[in-house]
């Protein structure tokens, strides 16, 4: 979401602009080049990634090589610091300008980073306003830029005509259940954000439930509900996010972004999160 938010900003600057890389749908709609789908790299914990650890360390690897021959005027690391900072410090060691964007959170933990950051970019894009004095004082360069989805996200929300699109009328009271976007989050949160959405619906009968589903994992999703919420009021969207959280008069959110997207559409919410026990320790 946040790359591609990113890529529409540069686009509209720069219309001919070549992206390529890792990349989704919401990228390729602005004509990236996905030479690997981003949901090669979805896995988040330390069980999850080191299951996956050989395959993701073959991408990382293989990109580098590749940028290192296609010889790009910039590669732009989004998030994803561990993987992203080892190649941002190679390519910047052969000359391609290394720019970093959502910097880690070094000022509230693994502060050391910042250090290995020193040599890994040559820019650092910030999404909170205090960020650039942090890496001024470690001699990085460093931009506020804020966070795109403020831009994204209307002050006025669309609450009326997103009741309407989700045939909400205005006496329904509506949840939105926002389990993730990547497989490995919905395989451990979904269950839970279910089994609660079945437990409120026994306890109030009228409730209504919108659970949008990121393009591809519909399969995923619908078992989950047969066993965690049958008979539930749930309504299955494809994507659409933001018209839940628009027409929600609560939300029911894994932590991370969606947060922010909630806040941003004034929506109250319960934060949950769940993974491997490993990971969790």
């Amino acid at each position: 979401l946040l790359a591609a938010l990113l890529l529409g900003g540069l686009k509209t600057r720069w219309p001919a602009l070549r992206a390529f890389g890792i990349g989704g749908p919401r990228m390729s709609a602005h004509g990236f080049d996905a030479w690997w789908p981003h949901d090669r790299l979805a896995v988040r914990g330390y069980v999850e990634v080191l299951r996956h650890y050989r395959e993701i360390a073959g991408i990382r690897n293989a990109l580098g090589e590749r940028l290192l021959r296609e010889r790009p005027d910039a590669f732009i690391g989004v998030d994803a610091p561990d993987f992203n900072l080892g190649l941002e410090a190679k390519l910047k060691a052969q000359g391609i300008k290394a720019i970093h964007f959502v910097s880690p959170s070094v000022w509230a933990w693994r502060g050391k980073r910042v250090q290995k950051m020193r040599g890994a970019v040559d820019h650092v894009l910030c999404v909170f306003p205090f960020e650039p004095a942090i890496y001024a004082s470690n001699g990085i360069a460093a931009t506020y830029v804020g966070h795109p989805l403020a831009d994204a996200i209307p002050l006025e929300v669309p609450r009326a005509a997103s009741r309407i699109a989700l045939a909400l009328s205005e006496d329904d009271t509506a949840v939105a259940l926002l389990p993730g976007s990547r497989r490995s989050e919905i395989e451990y949160i979904a269950p839970r954000l279910l089994g609660a959405a079945a437990e409120m619906q026994r306890l109030r009968p009228h409730l209504r439930f919108v659970l949008p589903v990121v393009p591809g994992l519909r399969s995923l999703i619908e078992p989950m509900i047969a066993r965690h919420a049958a008979g539930v009021n749930l309504q299955l969207l494809d994507g659409r996010s933001h018209e839940a959280l628009a027409a929600c008069d609560v939300t029911l959110v894994a932590s991370g972004t969606a947060t922010l997207e909630a806040a941003l559409f004034k929506r109250p919410m319960v934060i949950a999160y769940n993974m491997n026990a490993l990971s969790w320790q």
